[in-house]
């Protein structure tokens, strides 16, 4: 295998060169004016060696990459019991769909689905005030990246919650069915809050190490979950990480993965490294193309994919 620096500048150069690169998300204003020109690649290795590649240092929207950390959050409040509210089955279904919602009673299929993620925020909400709980994900992001500087984009924000009506409506569906405990407004607030995360690829490379190493920081040796609950939250990324899309991920890369329509994938390769990559141009799926097509490349040259032990059978 060649040196994973190398890797990561030859990947950086075929992406800076690709022309089909999908289509920027228009449905919330700021990401619209996003270039497509844009890609980033970040590597972190289990000894903190970093490799960067492209725009890896500039900050994007992270969207609902946010809810692998809100999931983390939820499950160390509430522990298993989240399982009665979410599902930890694919969807199948778009990102926002609310069709499965009412044949299942409002309960969503999944915490990656934007019906899932708000039961989850709405958890949260159990910490304290819509502010305080906003604090505490924006707290705890920062403490696994080792970076304060990590913000919230208030404009992405205030954009969500005025253009936010299909996730509007799958919020109030679930009060209907009593599977959110408060206001409706509140646990929209503490969503749209955690998805305008702005974060780089690096600092969200950082981020995700965790997930890659048992459930701890290997720089600090710090138990952020337990083992078990990494390897859970790692399969539900591999399964649902990717909406309806996540089986063609999983063929294609072979890597747990979550997706944003800022154009951000976090992907981890367990016990040995945590990836992010960004490229807002999305596929009609709603994911980064170039940033999965990396991806791909990457595993490929790598013998990364978590299938690659079984190649041979």
């Amino acid at each position: 295998m060649a040196d994973i620096g190398t890797i990561v500048a030859e990947i950086t150069a075929e992406m800076r060169g690709a022309t089909e690169r999908g289509r920027v998300a228009d449905y919330i204003p700021p990401l619209a004016c996003v270039s497509r020109d844009r890609f980033g690649i970040a590597v972190v290795m289990a000894d903190g060696t970093l490799h960067l590649g492209g725009n890896a240092e500039e900050p994007f929207s992270i969207q609902s990459v946010s809810k692998v950390f809100s999931l983390t959050l939820a499950l160390g409040m509430v522990g298993d019991a989240l399982w009665s509210r979410v599902g930890r089955e694919p969807s199948g279904s778009a990102f926002n769909s609310i069709v499965q919602l009412e044949t299942e009673h409002g309960i969503p299929r999944n915490p990656f689905i934007n019906a899932g993620a708000i039961v989850v925020a709405d958890v949260l909400l159990a910490s304290g005030t819509p502010a305080e709980a906003i604090a505490g994900v924006l707290r705890f992001v920062r403490s696994l990246a080792g970076d304060e500087t990590i913000t919230i984009d208030a404009r992405v924000a205030a954009a969500e919650q005025a253009t936010g009506y299909r996730n509007m409506a799958l919020a109030n569906y679930m009060r209907a069915f009593g599977n959110l405990q408060h206001p409706v407004e509140q646990a929209l607030g503490v969503y749209f809050h955690q998805c305008a995360l702005a974060m780089s690829c690096r600092q969200l490379a950082m981020a995700g190490r965790y997930l890659a190493h048992d459930g701890r920081d290997p720089a600090t040796g710090r138990c952020i979950v337990t083992p078990q609950r990494a390897r859970r939250i790692a399969a539900l990324m591999m399964l649902c990480g990717h909406y309806d899309n996540s089986g063609e991920f999983a063929f294609r890369v072979g890597l747990p993965g979550k997706s944003g329509v800022g154009g951000g994938i976090l992907a981890v390769v367990p016990g040995t490294a945590s990836i992010a990559v960004w490229s807002p141009g999305l596929t009609p799926k709603g994911n980064s193309q170039l940033g999965a097509l990396a991806l791909e490349r990457l595993a490929a040259a790598t013998g990364w994919s978590v299938f690659e032990a079984c190649s041979g059978l």
